[in-house]
């Protein structure tokens, strides 16, 4: 008597914020040409005429530009911190990349978040090249999501990858959908970090990377 075969366990799938490479969405992807007429819909939605002079050819503006401004869905993140330099003459100090400028758009209202990204580790085989963090920001921040979401992507990559002893990652940014719309507040900043390893366990570490950051800002 043949014994039960069981069957194979469901596997949960990884949360989207572990999704370096979002899934695929080659075979439900619209055309550029329902892209373009979608954008003509929101134009008639917001009770203009998508046909006269000025907005003719916006549908098409908008189908390029959103092609670049969420570009990060082509990206690998993972990738761009491949390439490790080990001959670094046993170099274990902390690695510090400031005031990355970034541009993103928020997953609740599609309105634009704007600001710096400040990323730091401590190195164990050896470190990447500066611009490759810059990247890593660059990949994330051209998707939508949140800044909390965007702030643990950017630091689970790199743990991910590079193993560091600790890392810290500081995002300051500021929401248009609170400047624009809602309670209308301009110029009001959020910030959001993630420590781990060295970072996490020590204050020390925390101080001296916020102290790093902050150092000649005044």
């Amino acid at each position: 008597m043949k014994e039960p075969v069981e069957a194979p366990a469901e596997v949960a799938p990884l949360p989207a914020s572990a999704k370096r490479v979002p899934d695929a969405v080659a075979t439900g992807r619209p055309s550029r040409e329902e892209a373009e007429a979608a954008v003509r819909t929101l134009l008639r939605w917001a009770g203009d005429d998508p046909s006269r002079e000025g907005l003719k050819d916006t549908p098409a503006r908008v189908a390029k530009a959103y092609g670049q401004l969420f570009g990060g869905y082509e990206q690998d993140a993972d990738a761009l911190l491949e390439r490790v330099f080990e001959e670094v003459e046993g170099y274990s100090d902390i690695v510090l990349v400031r005031d990355i400028p970034f541009y993103s758009h928020c997953e609740h209202h599609m309105v634009p978040f704007m600001g710096l990204a400040h990323i730091a580790y401590y190195p164990t085989k050896g470190v990447v090249g500066l611009s490759k963090l810059a990247r890593v920001v660059d990949t994330f921040a051209r998707r939508l999501q949140t800044q909390e979401t965007m702030t643990a992507q950017i630091a689970d990559v790199i743990e991910s990858i590079l193993k560091p002893r600790g890392i810290a990652v500081m995002v300051e940014a500021e929401h248009l959908c609170m400047a624009m719309r809602g309670v209308q507040k301009a110029g009001v900043s959020t910030l959001t970090t993630q420590f781990r390893g060295v970072f996490k366990d020590d204050a020390n570490e925390q101080v001296r990377f916020l102290t790093l950051v902050r150092n000649n800002k005044n």
